[in-house]
């Protein structure tokens, strides 16, 4: 039975948006799988990985019958991309497989039955909706995300809160080392809920947002985080902990401070992190009146010192910091300006960028 005839990019650009989350090996086989629903003029694709689930549509010619199947997704969106572009596809049902056939190619692939495809159930109890810009959500996204944690034993590190509170919608992400934070107002009064959105979670989602202002769609319940935007649906199981009290993280009473132009201090910590040790990546910064001193070392007695002319008339402090989590911030935040402010050489540092007034990234200090 012919499920669909549509041009390659019709079929690959949804395929393509869903099939970001599919792991290459699963216990399961069907979760390798994305299920295909055809039929009222639509054609949509659902993956999961139990986790995560994202369907995509695509619009097609009305009249198409109701048909459901399950094919393996790495090799679907393989063959559409490896088809000449603007190509017609068909897609058929027949004995348990799929066929794909376009011009004078065929391929055939075995299915499994759409009624074994899981699905991530309904949440219940309260929510909190609300919509906005997909570039206002990407961009808040970007200034935040770099700082989730990476597998740490501490559960909750490994994604990202988000807190919709007073008519704001607060990001927050750490990785016990470093804190970025960014803030944006909603115009509207909401029921207060926090949750932790995974870190797969938010770049992917990250990956699928667009830069329009078209809206974006967000329910926010005690159990998902679901996403709407376009022709996309993304809806995440949260993770289940309890974040860090931020609050107390982000310093508040540094006395010195000292603005830097964003690419200078980039470009001069990209040349000291080369010589800097490979394991640490530690580099010092040496402040005295009217200058910052960025010194870094390897282990084969190696050095490296930039010098920048600052307006700095503060206390004299050498203090170390990771390389990485300095350059993390500053390759992902707009801006020329960067104020940093400090304590003293085993107190946290906090950095902001004038431009963007509901952002703070505070990184905690190393012994070099």
């Amino acid at each position: 039975m012919v499920l669909v005839k549509a041009k390659r990019d019709e079929l690959l650009v949804p395929l393509a948006a869903v099939s970001g989350i599919i792991e290459r090996r699963h216990t399961l086989p069907i979760l390798s799988n994305v299920l295909m629903e055809c039929g009222s003029g639509r054609l949509s694709f659902l993956a999961t990985d139990i986790e995560i689930q994202i369907k995509a549509r695509a619009d097609l010619d009305p009249g198409q019958e109701t048909h459901a199947v399950t094919v393996g997704a790495r090799k679907l969106v393989d063959i559409l991309r490896a088809l000449p572009e603007g190509v017609e596809v068909a897609l058929q049902t027949q004995d348990k497989r799929l066929l794909v056939k376009a011009g004078r190619s065929r391929f055939a692939l075995q299915t499994l039955p759409a009624e074994d495809f899981p699905r991530l159930a309904k949440p219940t109890g309260e929510q909190a909706r609300f919509a906005l810009p997909q570039k206002a959500l990407k961009r808040l996204l970007g200034l935040v995300q770099y700082a989730m944690a990476q597998q740490d034993i501490r559960y909750y590190l490994n994604g990202l809160l988000m807190v919709v509170e007073d008519g704001q919608l607060r990001l927050v992400a750490t990785d016990g080392h470093r804190l970025a934070y960014a803030a944006m107002p909603l115009g509207v009064a909401l029921p207060r809920q926090e949750v932790i959105v995974p870190r797969k979670t938010v770049l992917e989602l990250a990956k699928l947002l667009g830069d329009g202002e078209e809206e974006v769609s967000i329910e926010l319940s005690s159990t998902q985080a679901a996403f709407s935007f376009g022709s996309v649906d993304l809806v995440s199981k949260l993770v289940d902990g309890k974040f860090p009290d931020y609050t107390r993280v982000i310093p508040t009473g540094n006395r010195n401070t000292l603005m830097l132009e964003r690419e200078v201090l980039r470009q001069a910590l990209l040349r000291a992190a080369i010589l800097s040790n490979e394991k640490f990546r530690g580099v010092r910064w040496v402040l005295a009146d009217g200058s910052l001193k960025i010194v870094s070392s390897n282990a084969e007695q190696e050095e490296a010192e930039e010098v920048l002319e600052v307006d700095y008339a503060g206390d004299a402090l050498d203090i170390g910091f990771n390389v990485n989590y300095l350059l993390d911030v500053l390759n992902n935040v707009a801006g020329g300006q960067l104020e940093c402010s400090f304590g003293d050489a085993s107190s946290s540092a906090l950095l902001c960028v004038p431009s963007e007034p509901d952002f703070k990234y505070v990184v905690m200090p190393m012994r070099i």
